[in-house]
């Protein structure tokens, strides 16, 4: 009796514990583009490039008992095609038509330079996160340059420890604001008009 007694708490015990370790997540973010933009080319075409800046896809961690096993990941094949669709969608609505290899045309590279996601370290549930992404455009036309960095943050709380799902769109809506702001940038417009 004893002994079944023993297992059972042991069993339990057990449970409990499992039940604060969260397992990673694999994130696959839709950035989208939001609002309106004001068109200023005359259907030129840009050379448009998205790259991955970031040292590493994890993100960060969702905290909690076990910190080291929660890693929040979005890996970079998910992500560019993605960004590069949302990318030339805002260069087609400033008047300009993406072209992988136009010769002497201007250039637009999209660097995705950070996005992080972290969690309180204290504690052994996941209360809230702070989510950022930093984005950063170089225009080259005719020997001209212009350089900028975009960031957006977000701090949500939760009531309990979030889904692959409920992060995913929390990581989407971030990146979404940052890429609106890239593109509310007139000098960026300007530049690839000249």
């Amino acid at each position: 009796m004893l002994q079944r007694l023993l297992f059972g708490l042991v069993a339990v015990i057990g449970l409990a514990l499992a039940g604060c370790a969260h397992s990673p997540q694999q994130l696959d973010p839709s950035p989208k583009l939001l609002g309106t933009i004001n068109p200023v080319g005359q259907g030129q075409p840009v050379v448009v490039r998205v790259v991955d800046g970031r040292p590493s896809p994890t993100l960060g961690t969702r905290g909690g008992l076990y910190p080291e096993t929660s890693a929040v990941i979005v890996p970079s094949e998910k992500l560019l095609p993605k960004l590069q669709a949302q990318t030339e969608a805002a260069v087609r609505l400033l008047g300009f038509t993406p072209s992988p290899n136009a010769y002497n045309a201007p250039q637009l590279t999209l660097t995705l330079a950070e996005l992080k996601y972290q969690s309180p370290k204290e504690g052994l549930y996941v209360t809230e996160a702070n989510i950022g992404a930093t984005l950063r455009v170089d225009v080259q036309n005719s020997g001209r340059r212009y350089s900028g960095r975009y960031g957006a943050s977000l701090n949500q709380r939760f009531g309990m420890a979030p889904n692959e799902q409920t992060n995913t769109k929390l990581v989407s809506d971030v990146l979404s604001d940052a890429l609106t702001r890239v593109f509310k940038d007139q000098s960026i417009g300007q530049l690839l008009a000249q």
